[in-house]
């Protein structure tokens, strides 16, 4: 692996808010481009370092070790929790530059939060929130171990057709 997963650093903040943008954005996952509100929620690291726990891929092949991927998790209960209740773990904003894919980088980040899961006192499972089009990261999930849970699907926007689907991993 030429790349190691760790927390964020304030100087790699700006550069994995533009990689998570980047990736909504290029990939088609925001309903409004470069209008859409969420779009600052995803570029405001610094927020979701200070609110949750942000990990990200680092290069080491490269000196400089450029930010390759990062994700948001966080325990349920918490500030940044969607969807997870008391005794789970949740991760969002799984995001990784174009030029990373296909080198493990998204399934080394959702391994990461799956361990840090394990790590908390008391959870017994993960749970992710994910778009119907986001199928690459569907075949993560899976390969994963992660299961659909369609009784958990939700509607982050009242008012609008977008339905949010629901995986679980039990721990």
């Amino acid at each position: 692996m030429d790349f190691t997963i760790r927390a964020v650093r304030p100087e790699e903040y700006e550069a994995l808010g533009e990689i998570t943008a980047r990736a909504y954005l290029d990939d088609g996952f925001l309903r409004f481009g470069e209008d859409d509100a969420y779009l600052h929620l995803l570029r405001d690291v610094a927020r979701r370092d200070a609110e949750a726990e942000v990990l990200v891929a680092v290069d080491t092949t490269d000196p400089a070790g450029p930010v390759l991927g990062g994700v948001t998790f966080t325990a349920g209960g918490e500030e940044w929790a969607d969807i997870a209740r008391p005794g789970e773990a949740e991760f969002r904003m799984l995001a990784v530059a174009h030029a990373a894919r296909g080198r493990g980088v998204g399934e080394a980040l959702v391994r990461a939060c799956v361990d840090r899961a394990r790590a908390v006192e008391g959870c017994t499972r993960m749970v992710l929130s994910t778009q119907r089009t986001m199928t690459g990261a569907h075949r993560i999930y899976e390969r994963l171990g992660f299961v659909r849970s369609p009784e958990r699907d939700w509607k982050p926007v009242q008012g609008l057709d977008f339905t949010l689907l629901t995986y679980v991993l039990e721990l």
